[in-house]
């Protein structure tokens, strides 16, 4: 059995629809929403070939309509987009958001797997990489083979005793320094990670044809054209003149 998984789409649907894989199950990990300019088909594509799918802590905020608040990095990117989201998603879409579960465990091929989008102790908002003492205190009361996570955007695969954890990365957004969607295929109990180029070039050109703020469309290209090094690295920050970076580019 081959089993799809993917995590943080982020409304990015040329990075979606890239991936060219056969499976007998797809599973999504949560963030379907938020910072790329197509949640709408990206959402379809979920509805229509997920076989389990869960709530990101992007997908619970834009369902409850809870504002973003910052002025750096992805923090202004939520903050912008998310008023994006709510002018074009329609209230179906947004009702498919809410209902997701936070967490499920299923079987899938003889396999127990645990679907959360952070981690056990806090399903949507606990950022915890791949560290495996922390992620062994947190797998203790875990029934499951193979746990499958997301939020972090970093593809990851440990091996903690007897459970694996898979973080598949991001398809819209990795911000490992990889520009290439990420997601993973679980294959007669195997893991793997795999990546796949993608027209970021037409991600970039929605972008740009938005109403979002200059500085907003400006990171959003930086940080999908590096892999997420230029929001790393501190790009365009709140003081930095728009004009004087886009002059100086020229």
């Amino acid at each position: 059995m081959r089993i799809l998984v993917l995590a943080d789409i982020h409304a990015n649907w040329p990075a979606l629809a890239a991936i060219d894989e056969p499976f007998d199950a797809c599973l999504v990990l949560g963030d379907l929403v938020d910072y790329g300019p197509s949640a709408q088909p990206c959402i379809a594509w979920v509805k229509a070939h997920a076989d389990y799918a869960i709530r990101g802590n992007h997908d619970h905020n834009v369902a409850q309509r809870i504002p973003g608040r910052g002025e750096s990095g992805y923090r202004y990117l939520t903050r912008v987009t998310r008023q994006w989201m709510w002018e074009t998603l329609d209230a179906g879409d947004v009702r498919y958001l809410a209902r997701l579960p936070v967490t499920q465990t299923i079987q899938l091929d003889g396999l127990a797997l645990h679907l959360v989008h952070g981690t056990p102790r806090d399903p949507l908002d606990e950022y915890l990489g791949p560290d495996p003492e922390q992620w062994a205190l947190r797998l203790r009361t875990v029934r499951a083979d193979i746990v499958c996570v997301g939020h972090t955007h970093l593809p990851f695969v440990l091996q903690i005793g007897e459970k694996t954890v898979l973080n598949p990365g991001s398809v819209g957004q990795p911000r490992d320094g990889d520009p290439r969607t990420s997601y993973a295929v679980i294959e007669d109990g195997q893991v793997s990670l795999r990546r796949c180029e993608y027209p970021i070039a037409e991600t970039i050109r929605q972008i740009d044809g938005s109403n979002l703020p200059e500085r907003a469309k400006l990171l959003a290209g930086e940080a999908l054209r590096t892999g997420g090094e230029a929001i790393r690295n501190g790009f365009l920050r709140p003081a930095e003149s728009v004009a004087s970076r886009t002059a100086g580019s020229l």
